[in-house]
């Protein structure tokens, strides 16, 4: 982390706050909105206190160390190189010309740093580091931040999890909120789909505790790795020297068998008792939305063991952009060619931040025969954690730039038929609230791989004015307060509209859609915390807050996408439907008086929702 420091300063990507500031809520809402600047940068806050118990920090604590795509570049590399040696190792062919052929050469040597090295402690370690073992373990040591009002409590948000199967032939790096119940024990918030999870029931099916260690800090591509989205059993360390070109070292924990990289600020070991869980939550996650209580195992915590120039890693999630942004768009890029083995006519595919990455991708395709759009689709919803991937729309290779979003919509617009609508039903992301069913829910596949006749469409529709399609929508609809068109210079038009929700919105349908003359698509939101000329959150709400089973309607050509908020009285939906994140009025306020943050304009608020 120390190095880290370094490399931020001299690319001035790091701000220093000197200033006194609070783990509760403060430094998290800091750092929210620095990702949203313009300019966004790193932030190191030397200054940490924790108000509430009277205690302060020796500590500082580091956030947005992914800022922006320059810190991408010195933390991970160049993108496109890596992507392109992940291609030649998946895909060899012979090459051509004396440097391909030591190119080549070269990136079959570099399999051997998929190895880690094992380490010992080095001879000064009770010089260098702190040590806390068993009752003297005190989780409150850390500077663990509360990001949001409503969160369970403190939260590590970048902590490496360090676990290994029962029988030690697999190993796993990923990373998952850690919950602070107490002084020595943590919430596990691994979800049912990753490989922490399959080796917990290993251990639960044999009657063992499973040992489990977390590492917070060191080189900054650890935390990268950790989410990569690796096929199963492979471990994230092996991509960590096949990137770094050079083996990971790691060392043996104190009290468990578990071995982590020897350069981390801080290591936090103990056990999982299986036969143990502990409500977890809630917690203001990537998606925007509050994620609900459920149960979750709990770590025991016996060793806490930190470096004494340590620097706490930590990071803010809530609704985009923010730092993940940029990982995730290095991850896209990375791991494109290990899709192209499953969707070999895959040609460019694109995951918008503002819909928050698994609710929503684009994907362009080189269209070889009928129904290549329905196949790409169905490729990406079988491979690992694209699987989560609940709306995809597939466009031919003559599409805009997918990242031109006014391009690409308006290409989407003008060749959409909803004859090519597909729905399905699959895993979803167990973070999702809209599901009647628990990380299982609705699909919607959209292929605009077809071309259609822009003439016969223009016929058939009639285009009214804003005021006009208001008028008529509150005639079918009492509960729509408000209502906008979009991209009327296209084939299919959309409205988005605001509603004051007093019933089902499918009840409503029948009468609405005797408007499809005038109104193609139809979008309904609730009228609380939208906007519906903010187009950037209009997309972040309607693909977070649809299944599209239940949500999408299609009547006389006319399609209706509720994306209101559901309740057991309206929808009878089961299930409890969470809150936005939203930051606290009077922290903000609080900031802003001492200078901690820039005045924030009513424009700056609305345009990323934040109260």
């Amino acid at each position: 982390m120390q190095n880290t420091i370094k490399i931020l300063k001299e690319n001035n990507l790091l701000k220093t706050i000197t200033k006194e500031v609070d783990v509760n809520l403060e430094i998290a809402h800091i750092a929210y909105i620095q990702a949203k600047a313009k300019n966004p940068k790193a932030l190191l806050f030397t200054n940490v206190v924790d108000k509430a118990n009277n205690k302060k920090y020796t500590t500082p604590v580091l956030m947005n160390t992914f800022c922006n795509d320059k810190a991408i570049e010195l933390f991970i590399g160049d993108i496109d190189n890596i992507s392109s040696d992940i291609a030649n190792i998946l895909k060899p062919s012979i090459p051509k010309g004396f440097k391909n052929i030591l190119k080549t050469i070269s990136n079959f040597i570099n399999l051997k740093n998929t190895l880690v090295k094992r380490v010992s402690f080095h001879s000064n370690f009770k010089n260098t580091h702190t040590l806390q073992l068993h009752d003297d373990v005190d989780l409150f040591d850390i500077p663990i931040l509360k990001t949001w009002q409503e969160d369970g409590s403190r939260f590590i948000t970048m902590g490496q999890v360090y676990t290994k199967s029962l029988d030690g032939s697999k190993k796993n790096l990923g990373m998952y909120r850690l919950q602070v119940y107490d002084k020595n024990t943590l919430g596990m918030h691994w979800q049912i789909h990753k490989d922490a999870n399959h080796f917990f029931h290993e251990y639960k099916k044999a009657g063992k505790k499973m040992p489990v260690s977390i590492a917070i800090g060191g080189d900054p591509l650890y935390i990268w790795c950790a989410q990569a989205p690796l096929p199963i059993g492979v471990y994230e360390l092996s991509l960590y020297g096949f990137i770094k070109k050079q083996r990971a070292k790691v060392m043996q924990c104190i009290t468990n068998d578990i071995y982590v990289p020897k350069d981390c600020d801080y290591i936090i070991e103990g056990y999982v008792d299986t036969s143990k869980s502990k409500i977890e939550g809630p917690f203001g996650d990537h998606t925007g939305y509050y994620t609900l209580k459920e149960p979750y195992p709990v770590l025991e915590v016996e060793a806490v063991h930190k470096k004494n120039d340590a620097i706490y890693q930590a990071t803010v999630v809530g609704k985009p952009p923010l730092e993940d942004k940029y990982m995730a768009k290095a991850t896209s890029k990375i791991f494109a060619p290990m899709l192209k083995t499953t969707a070999p006519y895959l040609i460019d595919y694109h995951m918008p931040e503002n819909g928050v990455f698994h609710n929503f991708m684009l994907a362009k395709i080189s269209t070889i025969y009928p129904g290549g759009g329905a196949l790409c689709m169905h490729s990406m919803w079988s491979m690992g954690q694209m699987s989560f991937i609940k709306n995809i729309i597939i466009v031919n290779e003559d599409a805009p730039p997918l990242n031109d979003y006014k391009k690409i919509t308006k290409y989407i617009l003008d060749n959409f038929n909803t004859s090519d609508i597909l729905f399905s039903k699959g895993i979803i992301d167990a973070l999702d609230h809209t599901s009647d069913e628990f990380a299982y829910g609705g699909k919607i596949g959209i292929d605009i791989t077809k071309k259609y006749n822009k003439n016969t469409k223009k016929d058939k529709f009639n285009l009214l004015s804003d005021d006009e399609i208001l008028q008529k929508l509150k005639e079918a609809n009492a509960d729509i307060i408000d209502a906008k068109q979009f991209f009327t210079n296209s084939n299919n038009p959309f409205v988005i509209a605001s509603v004051k929700k007093t019933k089902s919105q499918k009840k409503a349908f029948g009468q609405i859609s005797k408007l499809s003359n005038h109104i193609k698509i139809l979008i309904l939101v609730d009228k609380a915390h939208n906007d519906i000329n903010n187009l950037y959150m209009m997309l972040w709400r309607v693909t977070n807050n649809i299944d599209g089973n239940r949500d999408v309607i299609i009547k006389n050509n006319m399609v209706l996408i509720d994306a209101t908020n559901k309740s057991k009285e309206c929808d009878n939906f089961k299930r409890q439907w969470p809150d936005d994140v939203l930051c606290d009025k009077k922290v903000l306020q609080s900031l802003q008086k001492r200078g901690l943050i820039p005045k924030l304009s009513k424009e700056f608020i609305a345009k990323w929702g934040l109260l």
